[in-house]
């Protein structure tokens, strides 16, 4: 398939949901907007898929849960798509016994009580986490607004104490000072940690970054199943935009771009096409390779995927709570405070960590569609593991050892907080393969083109304005910009960027319909 024009208004580089917001909102403003995927199908890491032979099961391979994702986004482009609220927030299995937080005020308190022997613990959750979520109101409306400064977004917190745990000093400070149990310090923790190499002290503050985002999604923090799989985003998003008139032509690679700064031409595997802007839906590492720029470091991820299909959940050595209870939430193994630092600071030194850290997601629990009808009724469930400190150097040398490695490990510490091992409950595949599968870094970059297998493309930045930014261009103003004044980032590697949101595909499109318009109103579209 060819472009229909010799040239657009905007060309988009990768069809991930970030690009496909883009491309929505820019055509539904009356911009002649072509959208390169070099996949067979659109949706980067947001899709589902069928993993395994002989089983109808929608698995979200890639991204699993949805927080970040504006409801002004769904509304503006009329997308069919709904999250669905878990029971239970989170458990985290200790030995025999285990800590569960959920949605129930009483059934959190009394198990605090049980597994910290005293009221202390709960009560410091609830003050922080109540000073946490009236942040998270405040904060999060601003992600799709220009960029505020510092001294604005400390204004729009309205908390000093807040302010300073979270923006300018190591979180592990906020959390010592505020928790005693080592267990609660780590659950705390564990959203400063994923998709993010890094301890609860470091300098450089990217663990409070990582942990900014992950508690301030729909302005209150909350992580939901996407209704029909990740895939069920994409496929409304790709709807909406071909719908308003944007081309979307996949199975094609963009192989190089041009700028003057001015008017662009990107070089795809059938020829060349023109544009005013060009938005990349890719990692700023791409995307100077595109340009034939100085390439910046190769970003590391640290992340284990692990996808599996299980005949049955498996039992629990904790007499306390059920498997459907507990795996409804997020499921925390090895992610106390002291194992989350033992296990960076062993994958620091190029060793797997002897105690993988991760978390575990049963979505079928909540979306029981993601399984054909019969296989639910057989009881039939998917699992998600999301694993920490996994970090890319892990894998250089002997990738598929070191896979194999982390894999065992990591499956270890889960049969041990288990009556059974999970092996045991894996549905077995048409070809009669257990129903598993792992990714790591260099899986994710082989298959997704994310450099150094990183998921947010980059390192996570605070929302507002960089000291040295001219808050007077619309790509700076709205945390798109490159160094090519025409050129601008709508995915994960932008300002406020990273997790399924749209919003950096959102405040791309605002920057290019601003662009040349300094009058120009949201409301015109």
């Amino acid at each position: 398939m060819k472009p229909v024009r010799s040239s657009y208004d905007v060309v988009i580089v990768g069809g991930g949901h970030n690009g496909l917001v883009a491309a929505a909102y820019l055509a539904r403003a009356g911009r002649s907007v072509l959208l390169f995927e070099r996949q067979p199908r659109i949706g980067g890491a947001a899709v589902s898929a069928r993993v395994f032979a002989g089983f109808d099961a929608r698995l979200s391979r890639y991204s699993y849960l949805v927080s970040l994702l504006p409801r002004s986004i769904v509304n503006d482009l009329g997308l069919r798509f709904v999250t669905a609220r878990r029971s239970v927030s989170s458990y985290t299995p200790v030995g025999e016994q285990g800590l569960l937080v959920s949605s129930a005020h009483a059934r959190t308190e009394a198990s605090f009580a049980r597994f910290t022997g005293s009221q202390r613990e709960f009560r410091a959750w609830q003050g922080f986490y109540g000073a946490i979520g009236r942040m998270a109101r405040r904060v999060f409306p601003s992600l799709t607004r220009p960029l505020p400064s510092r001294d604005e977004l400390r204004t729009i917190v309205a908390d000093q104490a807040l302010w300073e745990g979270v923006f300018e000093r190591p979180l592990g400070e906020t959390i010592e000072s505020t928790f005693i149990d080592d267990t609660v310090r780590g659950v705390v923790l564990t959203d400063a940690l994923i998709g993010t190499f890094t301890r609860a002290h470091d300098p450089s503050l990217r663990q409070n970054r990582c942990f900014l985002y992950h508690v301030i999604g729909g302005g209150t923090g909350q992580w939901e199943v996407p209704v029909g799989g990740m895939g069920a985003l994409t496929d409304t998003l790709a709807v909406a935009a071909r719908s308003a008139g944007a081309e979307i032509i996949t199975a094609c690679e963009v192989t190089k771009i041009d700028t003057d700064d001015t008017t662009a031409e990107v070089e795809f595997c059938e020829g060349r096409v023109g544009a005013r802007h060009v938005l990349v839906n890719a990692a700023p590492f791409v995307l100077a390779e595109l340009l034939g720029d100085s390439t910046p470091r190769k970003p590391a991820g640290a992340q284990l995927k692990v996808n599996m299909l299980l005949r049955r959940l498996p039992r629990l050595h904790d007499l306390h709570v059920g498997p459907r209870e507990a795996f409804s939430g997020t499921f925390h193994l090895g992610e106390s405070y002291t194992q989350l630092d033992r296990a960076y600071r062993e994958a620091a030194m190029g060793r797997i960590p002897s105690v993988p850290p991760a978390e575990i997601y049963c979505h079928t629990l909540t979306d029981p569609t993601i399984v054909a009808s019969d296989s639910a009724t057989r009881g039939m469930h998917t699992l998600t593991l999301f694993g920490l400190h996994a970090h890319a150097d892990l894998f250089a040398v002997d990738p598929e050892g070191a896979k194999t490695g982390m894999v065992n490990a990591t499956l270890a510490h889960l049969d041990s907080v288990l009556a059974e091992p999970i092996t045991d409950c894996l549905a077995v595949d048409e070809n009669g393969a257990p129903c598993m599968e792992a990714l790591t870094p260099p899986d994710l970059e082989r298959e997704l083109g994310l450099p150094g297998g990183h998921i947010f493309h980059r390192e996570l930045a605070f929302p507002y304005l960089p000291n040295e930014a001219d808050p007077t261009d619309p790509a700076t103003r709205w945390g798109v910009s490159t160094d090519h004044r025409n050129i601008f980032l709508c995915g994960a590697g932008a300002i406020r960027g990273g997790g399924v949101s749209g919003i950096p595909g959102h405040n791309a499109a605002m920057a290019v319909l601003e662009d040349g318009h300094p009058t120009w109103a949201r409301t015109s579209i």
